[in-house]
């Protein structure tokens, strides 16, 4: 090939490499037009004045008129809510799907009635009621949300309604009954296995624990999410605080407290959740105004319990709240005497209910 043809090579080589240059620059001639920015900043990225905003259609979103004499905003329980995680659109469902359950569980879901005369022949009902008590100051003493204590007593009675224990070991059925409620469901930041042991003085090991754990699984078959008191006292209590403006915390700590003092009773263990849950409604209200009926159709709608279904409940209750019965338990009602529950234990209440109370509220 001749010199010529070699430098006429290199010059189309040339061009075109500067032709590629020209088309594909650098990352250091890039010009900088944009900043990496984090997330909470991506609305930042478009100058203003360059975004195309929509606003809403008023014929979609209406305006609410304001006025002085509006009334008081009013919860629609089954189709909306001020609040998001109440699930407006679905409560109804849900509930309906709650009821159920509880109403129709198997063995496994739900604790026999009378599991102590007919499963336990070493533990009685006032060491079971100890046992709860206790269990109470365990859930203080580590800061356990209540739905874990809830769900302890539920499998602690559910267990006990399948396998026999010897009075012994009942605590470290509590303990282990208290680990999976807390570190299987509840709580985001647990106590540890250690912990459940220390709190027993070391009376058992942490392989004691560990193992009454999974006799309890397998008991339960893994059926960790059943209703309890509390799944239903949420809902109740907002529907009972409608016409108590002035004291919402008040009957509400009240109605914790009464629900609380319920576990502590075997008689409870043959009454539904909801039921319960509708009862410490009833005697919190009586409570807080003892001259006016308790009930009313809202409570009677929203809760499908009549004045004359929480008798019986309400009447041990009652006595619970009282001292009447399980008067030597106390960690509910020292737990409930403090300044932070509005001392709702402390509040005097008559020692008879009026029957007029438990007749059929009239619509």
């Amino acid at each position: 090939m001749s010199e010529n043809q070699n430098c006429k090579r290199m010059t189309r080589a040339a061009a075109a490499k500067r032709k590629a240059s020209t088309a594909f620059p650098t990352a250091d001639e890039v010009p900088v037009t944009k900043k990496r920015v984090v997330l909470g900043e991506l609305t930042n990225v478009v100058p203003n004045q360059e975004r195309e905003i929509h606003k809403p259609k008023p014929s979609l979103f209406p305006a609410k008129k304001q006025t002085k004499n509006a009334p008081k905003q009013t919860l629609d329980f089954e189709s909306g809510s001020v609040d998001p995680q109440m699930c407006g659109p679905y409560v109804a469902d849900i509930c309906a799907y709650l009821r159920e359950m509880e109403i129709q569980g198997k063995l496994k879901q739900r604790p026999l009635h009378d599991y102590i005369d007919k499963v336990q022949n070493d533990v009685t009902p006032s060491m079971r009621g100890v046992l709860v008590d206790w269990l109470v100051e365990v859930a203080e003493e580590y800061k356990l949300v209540s739905d874990t204590l809830y769900l302890t007593v539920s499998y602690v009675d559910r267990f006990l309604s399948l396998k026999p224990i010897h009075r012994q070991r009942l605590q470290l059925v509590g303990v282990s009954a208290m680990l999976i409620a807390s570190r299987k469901y509840e709580e985001i930041s647990p106590p540890k296995v250690e912990d459940f042991v220390y709190i027993t003085d070391n009376t058992f090991t942490r392989q004691d624990v560990v193992s009454m754990e999974a006799d309890i699984l397998l008991a339960l078959q893994f059926e960790l999410g059943c209703p309890t008191i509390k799944t239903f006292l949420r809902r109740f209590t907002r529907v009972a605080q409608e016409d108590f403006s002035d004291s919402l915390l008040q009957i509400e700590f009240l109605c914790c407290y009464l629900s609380e003092l319920s576990l502590l009773d075997y008689s409870c263990v043959k009454f539904l959740p909801s039921l319960l849950a509708a009862s410490a409604i009833f005697l919190a209200r009586f409570i807080i105004r003892p001259k006016q009926h308790p009930w009313n159709p809202m409570l009677e709608e929203y809760t499908m319990y009549k004045a004359s279904d929480l008798q019986q409940s309400v009447s041990i209750i009652h006595d619970l709240y009282l001292s009447r019965r399980g008067n030597d338990l106390e960690a509910v009602r020292n737990k409930y005497k403090q300044n932070q529950f509005k001392c709702v234990a402390t509040m005097p209440v008559s020692p008879e209910l009026p029957l007029a109370f438990f007749e059929d509220v009239c619509h």
